[in-house]
């Protein structure tokens, strides 16, 4: 085959340092569609960018030119240089360490923007804490908790 084709979907889940909620509706306003554009500006499709005032979710195409770890290192390191300047009353602002990231195929896609789209009520049932361990099982993925909070 003379051309390298891929379409790999990922949903990307990652947190304020500390799980602080500083993530208000004005900063979500604008550091969604922000985010959409570093995606986007790495040859990674996004179709749906969310989240809650602690944590964001992110449904994008995976370039096949980046691994996952170095796009969420450049979403992580661009938003949040992008944060301070534009929201001066977060000079100290940062993401966790860590992160998820968990593939899904072609058919799961909408479920996923949904999902992604239902965040602020989502989160009147359950703590991001729980929604993440219910990720962390729902694709198998072994953990120990102990390690899982910075």
């Amino acid at each position: 085959m003379s051309q390298s084709l891929s379409k790999i979907y990922i949903h990307i889940v990652f947190s304020t340092k500390n799980r602080k909620p500083i993530l208000t509706n004005q900063i979500q306003k604008e550091l969604f569609p922000y985010v959409a554009t570093v995606l986007r500006d790495h040859q990674s499709n996004a179709y749906k960018v969310g989240g809650f005032t602690d944590h964001i979710h992110i449904a994008c195409s995976l370039s096949k030119t980046q691994s996952a770890t170095e796009l969420i290192n450049i979403i992580k390191t661009t938003s949040s240089k992008w944060l301070k300047q534009r929201f001066p009353e977060l000079p100290d602002f940062s993401w966790q360490h860590g992160y998820g990231v968990f593939s899904f195929g072609q058919s799961g896609l909408q479920a996923v923007m949904k999902y992604i789209e239902n965040q602020e009520e989502h989160h009147t049932q359950q703590s991001f804490k729980k929604e993440l361990i219910a990720l962390l099982n729902k694709y198998a993925i072994e953990y120990d908790e102990q390690y899982l909070w910075d």
